[in-house]
């Protein structure tokens, strides 16, 4: 971008002066045969200066306004992601003054985990994570709002709700802006006000979505649990690193499905970290078993049984994890009572325990498995509408379904 100054280094000034000294002389000639009889010829010439003299000027003319609409894109934009920046949110909230009220909603979101992935992987790989959770944003909201990144890790949202559940949209938006891999999670915390009946002005708007987001945000610490969960999650992908990526897409998953219900933010951590460590207790069976391509027999199935028990008191070990180790202990229980370890049925088994048995389900439906070829997600999906109120919970399953169709589509666009 041409900074100050730089236009008249740019241009030579003969470009200005020749067309205008072709115009004066032009207009000179003309004036001049008014008074005095010249030739045809001279006064055609000097009126095609002049022609020639407004085309340029009209050109010109044309240049510069292209600049002036191409210089406030730019101060509208923010360069990384292509996302409006702040200027174009404030711009975008006080054009509401004049329309009636929409009940639009305005959401602040700031990511979490940024910074430790800037440290462990580079800041190139920060700016491509940026631009990637941004463009994620932008699909999640299409056809529902506006995205803005605020600058660092910070977007905003304007979302015009009609008839859905504003907090479910603004939680779908959390989610487009969560990812996880191998040695890293990324999420948000956020806060929400609604328009107008909340805040009219855009800095009261955005001070109160920045209260409500800093109310809800971790103070910086890990947690105590947090810590506990690396380390076991640390020791079970060094035993099996297959098991490693499981265990991360069925935490994803699960957290997606646990926002999508509505659950505080505590719960869905407690069912993520449930995801991440409910196969804890297959560190006690042999490969052999857990490899072996054919149907197991019976005392291997029992060997097989005893794994949620196994990772429960491996899991609860840890103080910090306690109520993890819960739902660690019933991922594999059937909704019909005929699961196990203790053949709990329908709500007596703990719902983060039946999500989590869900997307384990689906998880190892896709993947390529010793014994069974991957399946293509949608039959992934029929299967656990086929045994849903028997060994799924019916609502969880048609919940999950939602997720995977929604994450479908914004990978589709």
């Amino acid at each position: 971008m041409e900074r100050p100054g730089e236009l008249g280094r740019t241009v030579p000034r003969t470009a200005f002066a020749v067309p205008l000294a072709f115009g004066l002389a032009g207009l000179a000639l003309l004036v001049y045969g008014c008074v005095v009889q010249i030739h045809p010829l001279a006064i055609a010439l000097a009126a095609a200066s002049l022609v020639v003299v407004m085309v340029r000027f009209f050109l010109t003319f044309k240049e510069n306004v292209a600049m002036l609409r191409a210089s406030r894109h730019e101060a509208m934009t923010d360069a990384l992601t292509g996302l409006g920046n702040r200027r174009a949110l404030a711009t975008a909230v006080a054009e509401q003054d004049g329309e009636p009220a929409r009940g639009l909603v305005l959401a602040l979101f700031d990511l979490d985990g940024f910074k430790h992935y800037n440290d462990t992987f580079g800041h190139p790989a920060g700016d491509v994570l940026l631009v990637r959770l941004g463009s994620n944003l932008a699909a999640c909201l299409q056809g529902r709002g506006s995205a803005f990144r605020m600058g660092g890790d910070e977007f905003c949202v304007l979302i015009e709700p009609g008839g859905h559940d504003p907090e479910q949209l603004v939680r779908s938006a959390a989610a487009a802006l969560s990812e996880s891999g191998e040695g890293f999670t990324i999420g948000c915390s956020y806060g929400s006000v609604l328009l107008p009946e909340e805040a009219s002005d855009p800095a009261e708007a955005l001070r109160i979505a920045d209260q409500r987001m800093y109310a809800q945000k971790p103070d910086g610490r890990i947690s105590a649990g947090r810590q506990s969960k690396d380390v076991l999650l640390r020791a079970l992908t060094e035993r099996s690193p297959d098991l490693g990526g499981h265990l991360s897409s069925v935490a994803e998953l699960a957290e997606r499905t646990a926002r999508r219900l509505g659950l505080a933010a505590e719960e869905v951590e407690r069912i993520r970290h449930a995801g991440e460590l409910h196969d804890a207790g297959k560190v006690a069976i042999p490969d052999a078993i857990l490899s072996k391509p054919g149907p197991l027999s019976e005392d291997e199935w029992a060997f097989v049984r005893r794994h949620p028990l196994i990772g429960e008191r491996i899991v609860r070990s840890a103080p910090s994890l306690t109520r993890v180790a819960e739902l660690v202990r019933s991922t594999h229980e059937r909704f019909d009572g005929l699961g196990y370890p203790d053949r709990l049925e329908a709500d007596a088994i703990p719902l983060g325990s039946r999500l989590v048995a869900v997307c384990d389900a689906f998880d190892a439906m896709t993947s390529d498995r010793p014994y069974a070829a991957p399946r293509t997600p949608q039959e992934a999906i029929d299967e656990l509408r086929a045994c849903a109120g028997t060994q799924f919970d019916p609502a969880v399953v048609e919940t999950f379904g939602a997720v995977v169709a929604e994450h479908a589509l914004r990978r589709a666009a």
